[in-house]
């Protein structure tokens, strides 16, 4: 067949497609939005499908233009984000099961109740897009950007949860990934969702020609990008930090079993075992998870120094813990999630206290409203640190804590103001079983090394634990549900900071203010040439 006519078949193909979609209606509908969304989920790790976005969102764009109105577009667009968030985190759920005899009540609301609330999010964008219009380049331009919103203003609401953004889908194409050091993750996700929307102008025949050149303009955007990206990492130098070698212990202990009285000491001396086992150089510096102590080790003399007599003089242990402290003359306690140095002689030389908790996890909010206890809290409400800060402790370089999610929050990783040569990121993802949870918290953490231009020393209970360089490169790691240790030396942080860390969303704005007027006048011009 002559390549003329492949392409008016193909071309033929797409319109048919197109014209199925918005002739459908009510909740045959709303299935179809919900499967396109589901699809979209494949995007992100540990699937890695990024091409299923380029047929997600042309999809949801004919199905909101069959719809009559803005009321039938925002169930349209709640659907298609209901099936992405169903899909995307279900693992939510798995986190209930640890404590299934007190939280069963949570397995609907983790599991159905989180993603029909995000959604509310984008069927707002989809009505607000069906209202201005969804005709033409400047239709698909609108459209794009308001999603692009939604994400935007889901990740910073209401504390945010900036999850799974659809930046992230490259996160396992590392050239790609590189814009991530001048733009964000956001302005990655800004690009992606044009792209990513463009093809439905293939659709219409007006707007063919116009769309094809578009669509492929798209394409060499992003192939400059990995080029550009290519030519980064294949430039990227590679150095550690002299005289530090890491080991991140990864004890593998399941959430259950880890605060059971009769298993306390036998997960602490699996810890000291893993850190004291012989490596190929001496180690300088021990990681451990998130709470990887079943103590109150700030406040435990004893277990600190069993735990101090495996370092050597110089050396530091950093470990996640929760910690207690007695305030307003000793009527009340505080608790926190913390991270702790100690050094050979078992003093403690460095505190951090979470500042970005997880809400029904860590605190529970309304708490006038709703008498239930915080999941990872064992009935406790954990109270907030002070923020991002630059952690000094004898032995090791400056550093900035992460603990748990805070890893997925772009530039709020480190302290502007003194900024640290690496960021230690200590999580327990144990809650959330073998599910793709703590491969997608992986990659999320291993985007703020290339945002920031420092390297991540990531230590997880279950996994994945590893070092990441500054330009996202894994140097080595511990797998999902393996037990042991890594060693591995520091790699040197950036010798300047990257662009984004230093003007953060400047360049993003400007891209977002740029497509904004392209559509505002586009949808000007094609009024007065109707007219």
């Amino acid at each position: 067949m002559p390549a003329a006519a492949r392409s008016r078949s193909s071309s033929s193909w797409f319109k048919d497609f197109a014209a199925h979609l918005r002739a459908r209606h009510g909740w045959q509908r709303y299935g179809l939005a919900f499967a396109y969304g589901a699809l979209c989920a494949l995007a992100f790790p540990p699937a890695d499908a990024v091409p299923v976005l380029w047929v997600g969102f042309p999809a949801l764009l004919f199905l909101l233009q069959g719809t009559e109105d803005a009321r039938r577009a925002f169930a349209t667009g709640w659907f298609f984000a209901f099936g992405f968030f169903t899909f995307d985190l279900y693992w939510t759920a798995a986190a209930m099961f640890v404590d299934l005899r007190h939280f069963w009540w949570a397995v609907p609301l983790a599991g159905l109740g989180l993603p029909a609330a995000l959604a509310l999010f984008y069927g707002t964008a989809a009505a607000l897009a069906r209202r201005i219009g969804l005709q033409g380049l400047a239709g698909i331009l609108t459209f794009a950007l308001l999603w692009f919103l939604a994400d935007y203003v889901r990740g910073h609401v209401f504390t945010g949860f900036p999850w799974n953004i659809e930046g992230y889908a490259w996160t396992d194409f590392l050239p790609v990934l590189q814009a991530t050091s001048i733009i964000g993750i956001y302005g990655l996700t800004l690009l992606t969702l044009v792209a990513a929307c463009l093809p439905a102008l293939l659709a219409d025949d007006r707007s063919h020609g116009q769309g094809r050149a578009l669509f492929m303009g798209t394409l060499i955007l992003f192939g400059l990008v990995a080029i550009w990206g290519s030519t980064r990492l294949m430039e990227a130098p590679v150095s550690a930090v002299p005289h530090i070698r890491l080991r991140i212990v990864q004890p593998d202990v399941k959430q259950e079993m880890k605060w059971r009285e009769d298993e306390r000491d036998q997960n602490f001396n699996r810890l000291i075992k893993l850190s004291a086992a012989p490596g190929d150089k001496p180690v300088t510096m021990i990681v451990w998870p998130e709470t990887a102590a079943p103590f109150y080790l700030a406040e435990d003399a004893a277990h600190r120094r069993q735990a101090a007599a495996i370092l050597p003089p110089g050396g530091a242990l950093i470990t996640g813990v929760l910690r207690a402290e007695i305030e307003r003359g000793g009527q009340e306690i505080r608790y926190y999630n913390s991270l702790i140095a100690i050094d050979h002689d078992a003093k403690l030389t460095g505190v951090y206290d979470k500042f970005h908790l997880v809400p029904f996890g860590e605190y529970m909010p309304f708490r006038q409203w709703i008498p239930a206890a915080a999941l990872a809290g064992m009935g406790l409400d954990f109270s907030h640190g002070p923020g991002p800060q630059t952690l000094r402790v004898p032995g090791v370089p400056p550093f900035s804590p992460l603990i748990c999610y805070e890893a997925i929050f772009p530039g709020e990783v480190a302290n502007r103001g003194d900024r640290p040569q690496f960021l230690l990121n200590v999580t327990n993802d144990g809650w959330y079983g073998n599910t793709a949870g703590p491969y997608q918290h992986f990659a999320i953490a291993r985007v703020r090394a290339v945002e920031e231009g420092m390297p991540l020393v990531r230590a997880a209970n279950t996994g994945i634990s590893g070092i990441v360089d500054a330009f996202g490169r894994i140097e080595t790691k511990l797998d999902l549900g393996s037990r042991g240790f890594i060693d591995g030396d520091l790699p040197q942080t950036l010798p300047a900071p990257s662009f984004f860390s230093q003007h953060g969303e400047s360049i993003l704005w400007l891209i977002f203010t740029v497509l904004a007027a392209g559509a505002f006048f586009g949808r000007v011009l094609a009024k007065k040439l109707r007219d």
